[in-house]
């Protein structure tokens, strides 16, 4: 049998070992903090699925503690993308325009806005902050310079940033 055999195989035994160990424990715990089973299930299942996906899991020493850390990540992402279809459907609810969309439609800007927020998500408090307010709030460079308490030309850069990031996202 070949190294790269054995090492599939110890890989293999340790994240079959593991699942049976901890995937019920996971999905309790991460129950208790979504409130939902099948949520729940879900997670714990993506965790498994990005430890899985770890090139070289012989140096994980503690797994559990490692798929707690997984898991919250991905119900803090969990929470944020509901939370940001939440306030888009209720945005939709309030343009009645926009009130045939379809589900398919629906899903799809809330992707977009899923992928614009973790673009922002990556720059500056006041590049993401200049960019809200120019974005929705619809306010002007004077306006917006003023709350943040910065320069004109400062709101310039700071939506260049941040239009620079949503693109590179695209």
């Amino acid at each position: 049998m070949s190294t790269v055999s054995l090492a599939t195989s110890a890989r293999d035994q340790l994240l079959g070992s593991e699942f049976r160990r901890s995937y019920g424990w996971l999905t309790a715990s991460v129950h208790r903090l979504v409130g939902s089973r099948c949520d729940a299930e879900d997670l714990a299942s993506s965790a498994f699925t990005e430890l899985a996906g770890m090139e070289d899991v012989s140096q994980v020493r503690q797994p559990r503690a490692l798929l707690t850390t997984i898991a919250r990540r991905l119900t803090y992402e969990f929470w944020r993308r509901r939370d940001l279809e939440r306030a888009y459907l209720e945005q939709l609810a309030l343009a009645p325009e926009f009130s045939d969309a379809s589900p398919e439609d629906i899903c799809v800007a809330i992707d977009e806005l899923m992928r614009i927020d973790a673009a922002l998500q990556r720059i500056s408090a006041k590049a993401r902050e200049t960019f809200i307010l120019s974005q929705f709030e619809e306010l002007g460079y004077a306006d917006i310079a003023q709350r943040l308490g910065v320069s004109v030309s400062m709101v310039r850069k700071y939506l260049a940033q941040a239009l620079a990031a949503c693109y590179a996202f695209a």
